[in-house]
This record gives C-alpha cells, structure tokens and sequence, in this order.
C-alpha cells in the first residue's frame, strides 16, 4: 500500500505501530490539524478528532477538554516550545507519538518560507524517554526508523544507517 520513499515509508512505519497498540475502537485526539496521516488513520477505522490549529504552547484546552481514549502526536513535539505542559494536559491514559530524532550531522530543521514550520527541539531518544517520564508517562513500546534519501553525498549516505524517526506508545503512570 506503501512506498518505501518519504512520507510513505513514515506513515507505513506509523500505521503498523499504531495498529499494534491500539484498537480501532478506542477514540484518538490526534494533536495537530488534520492532515494526511489523520486521514490514513480514518482509512485504518480509526475515529480520530484533532486539534484546531491553536498554539498548544500557550492554550491546552482542547486537550484538557477531550474525552478521547488515545491521544496521538506525530511529529508535533519537536514544534512546541513546551511539550512537557502539552504532554502534563492529556487526559487520556494512552499516548503514541513520534519525533525525529537529532541527528549528529545535521543541523535542526528550519523553514525559510514559514514561520511555524520549525524545530524548537530535536531530541536525541533518551531525552525524550526522559521528557515522557518526568511528565508522568511509562514507555511501553518504542521503534526507529532511517529515513534514507537519493541524494549523493556524505550525510545522504548516513541516513541509510542512522536512524531519523522515533515513536512510543506511552501509559500514564
């Protein structure tokens, strides 16, 4: 169903660990405004309501106000000034979410066009294990995955080996 090219490799690798956690009757607030995967995950059976585009930095409402069982954040928390507020407002006692993960040779992604479209953090896994602990979160389950480009240089060559992304599925303690 999936290509092995970005986004589709993202999205089969984020389906699948999905699937492998949670039921597809359980309800999903998916932080962020709809978008592809959300759609994926409709197309999956999933019943999944997002947020409305507000800045989680400064209003959590929506998520403190959300009766859903699973809450999901795909590559989200890296956009946040503040996750650890983000993650301490999740009512739910269920979280699968996913980050890229810095990389060594790379500096973090900026967009030059939109202002919203940047890394406040890049983490490496174990401060994000951390971040989810010190919020009240246990790591059930994780996976990485590389992120693999056809461009010819040095750094295209290390991300065939060096893993880019990073998903949990988290229970509140």
């Amino acid at each position: 169903m999936y290509e092995k090219t970005f986004p589709n490799k993202r999205f089969k690798h984020t389906i699948e660990f999905l699937e492998k956690h949670v039921n597809n009757s359980q309800s999903i607030l998916d932080l962020g405004v709809v978008n592809p995967f959300s759609k994926i995950m409709e197309e999956h059976g999933f019943s999944v309501e997002n947020t409305k585009g507000e800045d989680l930095d400064l209003d959590t409402s929506t998520i403190e106000n959300s009766k859903a069982d699973v809450v999901t954040a795909f590559e989200i928390f890296e956009h946040l000034l503040s996750p650890f507020t983000v993650l301490k407002s999740i009512q739910s006692d269920k979280l699968v979410a996913s980050i890229p993960l810095k990389l060594w040779f790379s500096s973090a992604y900026r967009s030059k066009t939109d202002m919203l479209d940047r890394h406040y953090h890049e983490f490496e896994d174990w401060q994000f294990d951390w971040l989810l602990e010190k919020a009240g979160w246990k790591i059930i389950d994780r996976k990485k995955w590389t992120n693999p480009t056809k461009k010819i240089g040095i750094r295209p060559i290390l991300r065939w080996f060096t893993p880019r992304y990073y998903i949990v599925y988290a229970e509140r303690i």
